[in-house]
């Protein structure tokens, strides 16, 4: 009889009524917490979703891994286009300016891999208005990163979108837009380079812009494991001449324990229970990207109650934060 698995702590939900709070917004993942007029405080839970919807049981210090990835590479490319960050004031907090959103994800794919591969091998070849070559085998590298926009829902599924869509409907003025698509993939060159140094490759990935003053600007976390999806450089290409499949850190292998187990997000199907042995393998993947990724050990805080934690902290950050 195996021994029963002692989860750490985990946050699962926040109530938190911050000075000078003016509004709250709870996402799959993060709760979004508006200070003022100019502010966000964006607690990461560890929480994990899954085709679109939020499983049972709060995932060890995911939230933390996310944040910290996160804040690591918004600095590493506030070279590229000006983010919304300011501070990291608690491991699963970021608070920074807040930006008006464009209803519009970036999405950019080196890849055939994920949604773009089931498209394909349904037999689609154009997907948000780009076309993809024939002849290609799942995982393969497309001849140049393909940018595949989709729609931001507010509940529910995105929806690919193109990008004469995007212009034709007004969802993005056209010359934001041409800005978003170029730091689009000069931020993905740029985390392909990191990328690349830690021994991985990264495939595909997700940007969100906003304006703030004028500019556009990045907004919410990149290059986490919940945003992008990462395969490991070495043996890439011997698997991919066996047409076997490739070793990757994202959070496909969730999404592929629960098709295993009946559940796809369809209407009448029931999530199924998450075993605290499974519960633990999410964690321990999430901790083995951060360090693969940022090429650091990975720290955990460990917390008897992680809520007063972060409203202790984040209410010295607000304190002492002068715009």
């Amino acid at each position: 009889m195996s021994e029963e698995v002692q989860l750490p702590a985990t946050l699962t939900r926040s109530d938190f009524e911050f000075p000078n709070q003016t509004n709250v917004y709870k996402g799959k993942v993060r709760d979004v917490y508006s200070i003022g007029d100019d502010l966000l405080v964006m607690v990461a839970s560890d929480r994990i979703s899954a085709f679109d919807h939020i499983l049972p049981k709060g995932i060890p210090f995911k939230g933390q891994v996310l944040t910290q990835i996160a804040a690591k590479f918004l600095e590493a490319t506030r070279d590229i286009v000006p983010n919304w960050l300011v501070a990291c004031p608690d491991p699963v907090v970021s608070a920074g300016y807040r930006c008006q959103p464009y209803r519009v994800e970036m999405v950019i794919r080196g890849y055939l891999a994920g949604h773009a591969w089931r498209e394909y091998k349904a037999g689609k070849r154009i997907i948000c208005g780009v076309a993809m070559p024939e002849g290609m085998k799942e995982n393969d590298r497309f001849p140049e990163p393909i940018i595949t926009p989709a729609t931001k829902a507010e509940e529910g599924h995105d929806e690919d979108i193109s990008r004469e869509d995007i212009l034709a409907h007004g969802i993005v003025p056209e010359a934001e837009y041409l800005q978003m698509e170029d730091y689009t993939r000069k931020l993905f060159q740029r985390g392909t380079e990191i990328a690349a140094k830690q021994g991985l490759i990264l495939v595909d990935t997700k940007y969100e812009f906003g304006t703030r003053n004028g500019e556009v600007y990045l907004m919410d976390e990149i290059h986490t494991p919940d945003s992008s999806r990462y395969f490991y450089a070495d043996g890439y290409e011997e698997r991919q001449a066996k047409a076997e499949v490739q070793k990757q850190l994202s959070k496909e292998f969730v999404r592929e324990w629960l098709m295993a187990n009946g559940f796809q997000g369809l209407h009448g199907q029931t999530m199924p229970f998450m075993p605290d042995e499974f519960v633990q393998t999410v964690s321990s993947r999430y901790i083995e990207l951060y360090e693969m990724i940022v090429g650091e050990q990975f720290v955990p805080i460990v917390s008897d109650n992680i809520t007063a934690r972060i409203n202790s902290n984040v209410k010295t950050f607000l304190q002492e934060f002068k715009g």
